[in-house]
């Protein structure tokens, strides 16, 4: 699986690509600005890109925009972004259209390896991971949102995890309860909450965050 790391901590970025290469993975690019990284993305078409959000020049949201011109150039390039704090509106940015893999986790996940290969592996396959402070900020500012508050504190443990991109096996693992179980409590929070069912894991994620992250 082909990589292009885009970070601009020397040590950092060091440091992923020694763990990446570790897991198997083949590193195309490491890069440590926005024009390198737009190039990287050009010329080598990887498997997936690990990109920081602030990238020099500009050191605003430089890594962030380069991912998404990459996306609109090459729809559903797995991306996923790393950032120092939690910023809403990257989520929401990335999420926007939709389609590919993609993945925004706090640069603290990067510390425990399996976890931050995990979140790799997930987004190059088409899948979702979502730092779980991002998602219990999206639930908090909508605590007070009609159908959420319908949803009971079960249901939102679950829909806490589905939105971090966990399928159903994976939840119903941590909460110790059967697969069945966790089936149900999802049918109802689709049905809660007015979205219509899917069984795609990456779908069913992207319509929660979109509904979250909604305007009010």
């Amino acid at each position: 699986m082909r990589v292009v790391l885009a970070e601009d901590l020397f040590l950092l970025r060091d440091g992923l690509v020694r763990l990446l290469e570790a897991y198997g993975f083949e590193i195309a690019a490491a890069v440590e600005s926005g024009p390198e990284l737009t190039r990287a993305l050009a010329e080598t078409e990887p498997d997936v890109a690990v990109v920081d959000v602030r990238l020099p020049p500009t050191h605003t949201d430089e890594g962030l925009q380069c991912a998404l011109e990459a996306r609109r150039k090459r729809p559903g390039l797995p991306v996923l972004v790393l950032s120092q704090h939690v910023e809403q509106l990257y989520a929401r940015e990335l999420l926007a259209d939709g389609t590919g893999g993609v993945g925004y986790l706090l640069k603290d996940r990067v510390f425990d390896a399996e976890q931050f290969v995990d979140a790799v592996r997930r987004v190059a396959a088409g899948g979702t991971a979502m730092d779980p402070q991002v998602i219990q900020q999206l639930l908090s500012r909508r605590a007070d949102d009609r159908p959420l508050g319908r949803l009971t504190a079960r249901e939102l443990e679950v829909m806490e995890l589905m939105a971090q991109g966990r399928s159903n096996a994976a939840i119903a693992a941590q909460l110790v309860v059967t697969e069945r179980a966790i089936a149900k409590h999802t049918s109802n929070i689709f049905t809660k909450l007015g979205l219509e069912v899917s069984d795609d894991d990456n779908r069913r994620v992207l319509a929660v965050l979109a509904h979250l992250d909604r305007d009010r």
